[in-house]
C-alpha cells in the first residue's frame, strides 16, 4: 500500500516542529524569568512584529485570562505614540527569531527612555543585537524551518508559542491561580462552564 505523499509531508512538518519544541534548552533563564513575571509590580507588555507579533500578542491573552495583566505593544505603533503604555516598573517580553528585527530594537531603546525596567528576550541567536539590548533571554536553540525554501517562519514561531505558554502556565501555578480566579477572568463560553463547574 503506498504513502499518500501528503499525508507524509503533513507529518513531517508536525515532526520538525515538535523536534525544535522538544529540543529548547531549558536552562536557569526560564526560572529566573518566571521570578521577574511573578514578582513584576508594572505592566507586563509583549512585543514582537510579523508573525512573532502574533505570538506576542498571544502571551498577553493567556497572561490575562490567568489572571496577570498584560498588553500587547505593537512596534510599530509604539513609535507613533503607543510607547504611552510603557511606566516605571514595567517589564517587557521581546520576540524576534533573529533577533536583529529593527522595529523590536527600537521599541526596546526607546521603552528604557521612559522608565522599562525589565526586557526579557526569546530569540534563537545567541550572538544578535537583541541579546545584548535584553536583562535576560530565552534561547530558542537551533532552528530549522521545514519549510522548503528554508523561509517560511513554522519551527520557529511554534517554539515562540511554547515557550510562552509555558512561562504563563508555570506563573499561574507559582500565583496559586485556581479554576474561580480563571472563571471570573474567563465567564464565557466553553472554558467559563468548565471553570465554574469545578
Amino acid at each position: 500500500m503506498s504513502i499518500d505523499p501528503t499525508q507524509a509531508r503533513i507529518a513531517e512538518i508536525l515532526a520538525a516542529e515538535a523536534a525544535a519544541i522538544a529540543a529548547i534548552p531549558v536552562g536557569p533563564a526560564f526560572s529566573q524569568a518566571v521570578d521577574m513575571l511573578v514578582a513584576c509590580r508594572g505592566r507586563v507588555l509583549t512585543t514582537g512584529m510579523g508573525k512573532a507579533g502574533h505570538i506576542a500578542r498571544k502571551m498577553a491573552a493567556t497572561l490575562c485570562s490567568t489572571a496577570l495583566p498584560a498588553s500587547f505593544l505593537h512596534p510599530g505603533e509604539a513609535l507613533h505614540g503607543d510607547l504611552g503604555l510603557v511606566s516605571p516598573g514595567d517589564l517587557l517580553i521581546a520576540y524576534s527569531n533573529s533577533g536583529r528585527t529593527r522595529e523590536v530594537l527600537e521599541v526596546i531603546e526607546l521603552g528604557r527612555r521612559v522608565g522599562l525596567s525589565t526586557v526579557i528576550g526569546v530569540c534563537s541567536q545567541p550572538d544578535s543585537p537583541l541579546v545584548q539590548a535584553c536583562d535576560l533571554v530565552l534561547e530558542m536553540g537551533p532552528i530549522v524551518e521545514p519549510c522548503r525554501l528554508g523561509l517560511t517562519p513554522t519551527a520557529s514561531i511554534a517554539v515562540m508559542l511554547a515557550i510562552g505558554d509555558a512561562l504563563a502556565l508555570t506563573v499561574m501555578e507559582r500565583r496559586e491561580i485556581g479554576a474561580t480566579d480563571f472563571g471570573l477572568r474567563h465567564h464565557g463560553g466553553y472554558l467559563g462552564e468548565k471553570a465554574r463547574g469545578s
